[in-house]
C-alpha cells in the first residue's frame, strides 16, 4: 500500500537561484510541481554578484528578463592592476551573441524574490518554506519524500526529485554520490557593504602577492571586497570590524567607512558530482558542482543546469519525449560545468600571484597578448570562456557539424509591422524551425501540413536582410527579417539552410542547404526517436530508500 499524501510530477528540494528558476521553468508549462525549502525565506543577505548572458536569456524565457535587469548594473569588466597601482590589463566585453552583455552585477537577494514572486503566475506550483526532505524513498511510479515541517511532518509523492540543496546536498548524500576535485587551502574574506560612492563601473582586480584583492561594484550602492588571507592569519582575528575596515583603508579610504553588510572567511571549492542523479532523482545547481567565484558561474552553472533539466522533465512528463531525454542531461552539462570549472582554477591563477616574479610575469604575457588584435580581443570580449557545445546528447543529422549542439545566437529581428525584437520573442517556449526563406527552395511540409507531425514546434521563416516582406506570412507560420544579417552569416558560415532550436535553445540539428520540404519533420522524428532509446540502469543498483540529513 502507498503512503498517503499529494502527489506532484516533481518535487525540488532547495530554493536558491537554480531551485526557484527551475520552478519557474516547470510552472510554465504546466507542470505540477512543489518547491521545499528548509530556510523560512529567500536569502537576505549577499552571495553571488554576477549574472551572465545566458542566464539572463533563461530570465527572458521565464518572461522575468525586464524585472531582472531594473535591479542590476549590466555590462561591467575588470581591470587589472600591479602591486604599484598601475592598470595592466582590461577585459571589457562589449559583444551581444545572446542578446544580453556578458556579466552584469546583481543582488542575490534581489534576484530570489523576483524569481519566488514569478511563482505567483503558475497554480500548478506549491511552495513550502520552513520545510525540508528528511527521507527519500524511490517506488515504481517515482518517490515519496517524507518532509518534516515546524507543524508536522507529511509525505509527498513525487516522479522525479531534482536536488538544488546546495553544495552539502543531503540528496547527494543518500544517493551515495562522490565529488571530486579539489578544495583549496587558500582560504579569502568577503566584506558586503553598502552606501558607495565610487562611479568606477567595472571590478577592480588587484594582483599583489602582498595580499590579492578584489573590489566589484553592484546595484544600487553596494560593493563587494574579496581578499586573500596570508599565512598565519586567524579568520577570527580577521573578521573583527577595527581589522576589517583597516584592510579595507589600503584600497579605499572612503570604502573603509561605509556600512559592512556581510563579513565573512571561506574555502574555494572546484569540485564536480561523479554522477548528477540515479533513477528518477536529479542533482543541480551546487548539489552537482562547486566553481571558485573567479568567473562568477558558480550561480550561471546552476541556471543552465535547471533550464537543461526543465524543459527535458516537462516534455517527458507531458509524453512527447521518452526517457533518454532526462539521460541526455548529465551527458550534455557535465562537460561544460568542468570547463568553466578549469577556467576559474585558471582565473585564479592570474589573480593571485604568489611572488613578485609571478605578478610581473602575468603582466609580461598581458602586454604581449595587446600587440596583438586577435589575441587582445579574445581577452578583451571574454572569448576565453568556454562556450556550451554538446558533442553528444538530444542532437539529431549530420549537417552544420559547427552549429548543431551550440548555443543559437540571439540577434534582433524585424517583425513584419516593422517591430524589433529580439529573436527569442518569436521562438516560444517549444521547439521551434527556423529557416530561411530567400525563395529559392519549397518550405511548406509535404501536404501542406502547417503542423510538423513528429514533435510540436513553432515554424519560423527568416526574410534575408536586403529582402522585403512580400506575402503574409501563411496560418501558423511565424515570418521574420534578418535586420542585422546575423542570421544569414550563421547559416552561410555553417552551409545551412535552418535550425532546429530546442526550448532551451540549442541547435538540435541543421537543415542542409538543399533541404527539401520534409528534412525539418524527419530530424525532430529522429529526436523523438533518440529519445525513446534510454541507457539501461545497472542491476546491481539497489533502490534508494534512505535518511537525508
Amino acid at each position: 500500500m502507498s503512503e498517503p499524501g499529494a502527489r506532484y510530477d516533481v518535487l525540488i528540494a532547495g530554493a536558491g537561484p537554480t531551485g526557484l528558476t527551475l520552478a519557474n521553468i516547470l510552472g510554465q508549462h504546466g507542470v505540477k510541481t512543489l518547491l521545499v525549502e528548509r530556510n523560512a525565506a529567500t536569502v537576505s543577505e549577499p552571495r553571488a554578484v554576477s549574472i551572465d548572458d545566458e542566464s539572463l536569456r533563461t530570465m527572458q524565457y521565464i518572461g522575468l528578463a525586464d524585472t531582472v535587469r531594473a535591479g542590476i548594473v549590466e555590462g561591467y569588466g575588470s581591470h587589472y592592476f600591479s602591486p604599484g597601482g598601475r592598470c595592466f590589463a582590461k577585459v571589457v566585453p562589449d559583444v551581444l551573441d545572446y542578446g544580453f552583455p556578458r556579466r552584469s552585477a546583481f543582488r542575490q537577494p534581489v534576484l530570489e524574490g523576483v524569481l519566488r514572486a514569478g511563482l505567483a503566475r503558475y497554480p500548478c506550483v506549491e511552495t513550502r518554506f520552513s520545510t525540508r526532505v528528511s527521507h527519500l524513498a524511490e517506488r515504481d511510479d517515482g518517490a515519496a519524500v517524507s518532509l518534516s515541517a515546524e507543524n508536522g511532518g507529511t509525505v509527498a509523492h513525487a516522479r522525479f526529485v531534482v536536488g538544488c540543496d546546495g553544495g552539502k546536498s543531503g540528496i547527494r548524500e543518500a544517493l551515495g554520490i562522490a565529488m571530486s576535485g579539489s578544495t583549496y587551502d587558500q582560504r579569502w574574506l568577503i566584506v558586503d557593504l553598502d552606501g558607495s560612492t565610487d562611479r568606477f563601473r567595472h571590478t577592480r582586480v588587484y594582483c599583489d602577492p602582498a595580499r590579492p584583492a578584489l573590489a566589484l561594484p553592484g546595484p544600487g550602492g553596494t560593493r563587494r571586497y574579496e581578499m586573500m588571507l596570508l599565512p598565519g592569519e586567524k579568520p577570527e582575528e580577521l573578521t573583527t570590524e577595527t581589522r576589517v575596515r583597516e584592510l579595507l583603508a589600503r584600497f579605499s579610504a572612503v570604502d573603509a567607512r561605509l556600512n559592512i553588510v556581510r563579513k565573512l572567511v571561506y574555502h574555494f571549492h572546484a569540485r564536480i558530482a561523479e554522477r548528477w542523479g540515479a533513477g528518477n532523482v536529479f542533482l543541480a545547481g551546487d548539489a552537482a558542482h562547486l566553481s571558485p567565484p573567479f568567473a562568477g558561474q558558480g550561480m550561471n552553472s546552476g541556471i543552465r543546469d535547471a533550464q537543461n533539466l526543465g524543459w527535458k522533465l516537462a516534455w517527458c512528463i507531458r509524453g512527447l519525449l521518452g526517457p533518454g531525454a532526462l539521460a541526455s542531461y548529465e551527458v550534455e552539462r557535465k562537460p561544460h560545468a568542468a570547463a568553466l570549472i578549469r577556467m576559474a582554477v585558471q582565473m585564479g591563477r592570474v589573480m593571485m600571484p604568489t611572488s613578485a616574479a609571478n605578478a610581473l610575469l602575468v603582466q609580461s604575457a598581458f602586454r604581449l597578448l595587446g600587440l596583438y588584435r586577435p589575441a587582445r580581443d579574445y581577452v578583451l570580449q571574454m572569448k576565453y570562456k568556454p562556450k556550451p557545445q554538446f558533442h553528444d546528447g538530444l542532437l539529431a543529422g549530420v549537417a552544420g557539424a559547427g552549429l548543431r549542439g551550440r548555443m543559437l545566437a540571439q540577434p534582433v529581428v524585424e517583425r513584419a509591422d516593422g517591430t524589433k525584437v529580439l529573436l527569442d520573442e518569436v521562438l516560444g517556449t517549444g521547439f521551434a524551425v527556423l529557416e530561411q526563406d530567400d525563395g529559392a527552395l519549397p518550405l511548406a511540409p509535404p501536404g501542406g501540413a502547417h503542423a510538423l507531425a513528429a514533435l510540436p514546434a513553432r515554424r519560423v521563416r527568416v526574410i534575408p536582410r536586403d529582402h522585403r516582406f512580400v506575402d503574409a506570412p501563411e496560418a501558423g507560420l511565424a515570418q521574420v527579417r534578418d535586420v542585422t544579417g546575423a542570421l544569414g552569416e550563421l547559416f552561410a558560415r555553417n552551409r545551412v539552410r535552418g535550425v532546429i532550436v530546442r526550448p532551451d535553445r540549442y541547435v538540435a540539428g541543421c537543415l542542409s542547404v538543399a533541404a527539401d520540404a520534409g528534412e525539418a519533420d524527419r530530424l525532430l522524428g529522429d529526436i523523438v526517436r533518440l529519445s525513446n532509446t534510454c541507457p539501461a540502469a545497472p542491476e546491481s543498483r539497489r533502490r534508494l530508500d534512505a535518511e537525508i540529513a
